[in-house]
């Protein structure tokens, strides 16, 4: 294998300065390194890059190594590329403090970093995502970019040049971003409706969403969007919390495009005895006001 980082043997380097390495000039020697540190073994940790592939549904993928050399059987698809960075950036979106590097160096100065992902430099938004390259299969790159609350991820295979992968990435993503947006469905926390709370010391509740949601839609498309609210028949106390008490569908031309659950606002004890004088002293109080 050749090594594209040129380490020495013996040579020490801390996580952050492989993973930089990885990230921005395909170091293979580093990914070698990590691989056996994380789970013994190359052969080891190449088990456990199958798995995971297997477990996000990337049903064309097979791994021989943990680099990507050319190597009999090692394959996979443009669709399971853009799953595993789908999942890299939205699980551990912290890569893009790597993957967004366009130059830099390691070893006081002494080993150059220059990403050969061109977008980072030119194109708006980008964020990644990592470019790849050998005999046989020639260029590629899985480049990621977001404007507006809008990521995409296009994925480019086999491209004859380096050029070609990066013109073709950004073809892609230009017709991505003047095509589709971004629409936010639901927020966090925001007030949806308050309802009635039998046999608690309070009478009423708010239900708020418990996630923001949203969906990618084609553009021009959004004043089609329309909601169905669909509230727990005689809620009653006890209530913590966070209980879900309801949920809101979302559609966009008849079509499910999101849903969120609606939850408490607040916890709700239920009447008893003990708090039974509590409740009467403070509503009637307000009927005295």
């Amino acid at each position: 294998m050749a090594l594209k980082f040129g380490s020495k043997f013996g040579e020490t380097l801390t996580v952050d300065e492989m993973l930089k390495a990885i990230c921005v000039v395909s170091a293979n020697d580093c990914c070698v390194a990590m691989s056996e540190h994380l789970a013994g073994s190359e052969e080891a940790f190449v088990q456990k890059m199958n798995k995971r592939a297997e477990e996000l549904g990337m049903k064309d993928t097979v791994f021989k190594n943990c680099h990507g050399i050319d190597e009999d059987d090692h394959l996979t698809s443009s669709y399971d590329i853009a799953l595993m960075s789908k999942e890299l950036l939205n699980n551990h979106p912290d890569v893009t403090k790597y993957t967004t590097i366009w130059m830099d160096s390691l070893r006081n100065g002494e080993s150059e970093l220059v990403n050969t992902n061109k977008l980072i430099r030119t194109y708006e938004g980008a964020t990644g995502l990592k470019t790849g390259s050998t005999s046989l299969a020639l260029y590629n790159l899985s480049a990621s970019a977001t404007r507006n609350n809008l990521s995409l991820i296009a994925v480019v295979m086999r491209a004859p040049t380096p050029n070609d992968r990066v013109s073709n990435a950004r073809t892609l993503l230009d017709y991505g971003f003047s095509s589709y947006e971004f629409l936010p469905t639901s927020t966090k926390d925001e007030i949806v409706q308050n309802v009635a709370v039998g046999k608690g010391i309070k009478t009423n509740v708010n239900l708020v969403y418990e996630n923001s949601t949203g969906s990618i839609i084609k553009k021009g498309n959004k004043s089609n969007l329309t909601n169905e609210i669909k509230i727990n028949e005689n809620i009653s106390a006890p209530i913590n919390k966070g209980d879900i008490l309801g949920k809101v569908d979302f559609y966009l031309n008849d079509e499910l495009i999101s849903s969120s659950n609606l939850v408490a606002e607040e916890s709700i004890k239920k009447m008893n005895s003990l708090n039974m004088f509590e409740y009467v002293s403070t509503h009637w109080s307000r009927l005295l006001r």
